[in-house]
């Protein structure tokens, strides 16, 4: 656990109301329930709670359920009893540090685990909980492959039933399913990962076990209607956004600097990188669906902007598609190219700042749609101005890379369906597929220098790269021929790139990487300094 009397020292931020309370009125009367322990929950949605009860809007604390990596209960919640030290780094070099006890418990929620499965399963029966939260990263969401089939994962959970289930989707419907079986009780199931129409990826995923379920049996019709019942369970989407990165080591040192020691940096076997401490970028945004049929604490108080769906669309695709994502996928790919190890650093090199300044304003601005709560140029402003060049956030080209295969339908592919609609094809575009030319070079996993590197996690990493295997750093081979299952496959980029008139573009992009060592450098000096 922290010791109090250091933090003070260090002048940690305290909380108004004492925790036992907090503890205590939440084993009575849960309210919240968050699935994904992690870096993001621990640096922002912890905050918004804190905030809450600070202000005596929220009488309980959140319960935590992580679904996929126990070790992140058992190495940086249970020893800490669930506070979170919060370390919010400022463009200024300043930190703020605070003290988060807003989180009541904490379990690891798989079958696996009986005793914790089993008290999830109690609390998300309870009919004063309003709302479920989840960040669980987009793949989470998943439930076919590539070729839109059932994952082996799920296969097996539809098949079993409810409560014999692995996958999180599953997971969460069956504790539905309960929900359900004790009284149909209204909630809130609000997902706030960091992808467009999140809220309707999220009922589809469950509403799709459901019916499958159905269909062999282990469920009740009415259960489905419940599901799609708005007055009974809903989706709220949401707009999240917060650079929230794995631990710096950097702040660790500092924060032993200011006596706060003993606060490691964990890496645990399944590849979380996690501590005590969460460092968050100061600026944020979260914007929500107000959709909520079992109530829900004021959050407009904790700086939650509540608004209508279309409203949260809106905003979504600004951030998501134009503003901010697109931006940082396409600068994490040539940076892993290029050898940097740093968000930051990038930031210093003209042609990736010239890159992403063209997918933003030239491009992704004169197709987006202005939400009117945020305008959004003034966002890429804050973006390219201030959030991605400070050099205190320890973000890493080669996280921001991880999925890719997940995210480009929605970062890019959206844009680009905005052009067919409007202009018929996309074809005008540059900067969009030099960035998609980008992936399938660094899809290679060797750098602008000839030499391998480690490719991020991605599901369809190992299929990706069995396609492009001819298509070595120098050698001939038929670039446009070799890629077009990939560039025509809509399950990835939510269209066929042949169709919007991009896809030969692309290619030749893509052929130019491949010329030998130095060409990534060279084609995209040649393409930004090339674009009037």
């Amino acid at each position: 656990m922290f010791d109090h009397n250091v933090l003070k020292k260090a002048h940690v931020i305290f909380p108004a109301e004492k925790k036992a309370a907090i503890d205590a009125q939440t084993a009575i009367q849960p309210r919240w329930l968050h699935f994904g322990g992690g870096n993001l929950y621990r640096a922002f949605h912890a905050e918004i709670a804190q905030s809450l009860i600070d202000q005596n809007e929220l009488s309980s604390g959140i319960v935590v359920c992580e679904t996929f990596d126990e070790q992140i209960i058992d190495q940086v919640y249970t020893p800490y009893e669930n506070d979170i030290l919060e370390v919010i780094m400022h463009e200024d070099g300043q930190l703020t540090k605070k003290l988060l006890q807003s989180t009541s418990a904490s379990y690891y929620c798989h079958p696996s685990c009986t005793d914790s499965y089993q008290k999830v399963r109690q609390l998300f029966s309870d009919p004063s909980v309003q709302l479920v939260t989840v960040t669980i990263t987009e793949k989470g969401y998943g439930l076919k492959d590539s070729q839109g089939k059932f994952l082996p994962v799920v296969q097996a959970d539809l098949a079993a039933g409810p409560h014999q289930v692995n996958h999180t989707m599953s997971i969460l419907a069956s504790f539905l399913w309960d929900r359900f079986q004790s009284g149909a009780l209204p909630i809130a199931m609000v997902s706030t990962d960091n992808f467009s129409q999140n809220g309707l990826r999220f009922q589809t995923a469950i509403v799709t076990i459901a019916k499958e379920w159905q269909k062999l049996g282990h469920v009740s019709e009415a259960f489905v209607r419940y599901l799609e019942n708005n007055a009974q369970v809903t989706f709220p989407w949401s707009m999240i956004d917060r650079i929230t990165p794995n631990p710096s080591t950097a702040v660790a040192e500092e924060l032993a600097a200011a006596g706060i020691q003993q606060l490691p940096v964990i890496h645990t076997d399944k590849g979380t990188n996690i501590a005590p401490f969460a460092n968050t970028e100061a600026t944020h945004y979260l914007v929500i669906e107000d959709d909520f049929p079992n109530g829900r604490p004021n959050l407009d108080k904790a700086g939650v902007i509540l608004t209508s769906r279309e409203i949260v669309d809106r905003t979504d695709s600004m951030k998501v598609t134009t503003c901010l994502n697109p931006l940082h996928t396409a600068m994490s790919l040539f940076g892993c190219l290029l050898g940097y190890t740093s968000i930051a650093a990038e930031m210093t090199d003209p042609d990736i700042v010239a890159l992403i300044k063209g997918i933003g304003y030239c491009e992704g601005l004169p197709v987006v749609e202005d939400p009117e709560i945020i305008q959004p140029e003034k966002f890429i402003d804050e973006v390219v101005g201030l959030r991605l060049p400070n050099p205190l956030i320890p973000d890493t080209p080669q996280r921001i890379a991880a999925d890719t295969s997940q995210k480009i339908a929605i970062r890019f592919g959206e844009t680009i369906k905005k052009y067919v609609e409007k202009e018929g094809s996309a074809s005008e575009l540059t900067y969009i597929p030099l960035a998609i030319a980008g992936w399938l070079r660094y899809l290679l996993a060797i750098n602008d220098e000839g030499h391998p590197f480690d490719s991020s996690p991605d599901p369809l990493l190992a299929e990706l790269q069995e396609i492009l295997w001819e298509c070595q750093l120098g050698t001939a081979a038929d670039v446009q021929g070799i890629i077009r299952p990939i560039l025509a496959n809509p399950q990835i980029f939510g269209l066929d790139l042949y169709q919007a008139g991009i896809a030969e573009k692309v290619g030749h992009l893509f052929a130019k990487m491949l010329a030998g060592t130095g060409a990534v450098r060279k084609t995209l000096h040649e393409t930004v300094e090339g674009i009037e």
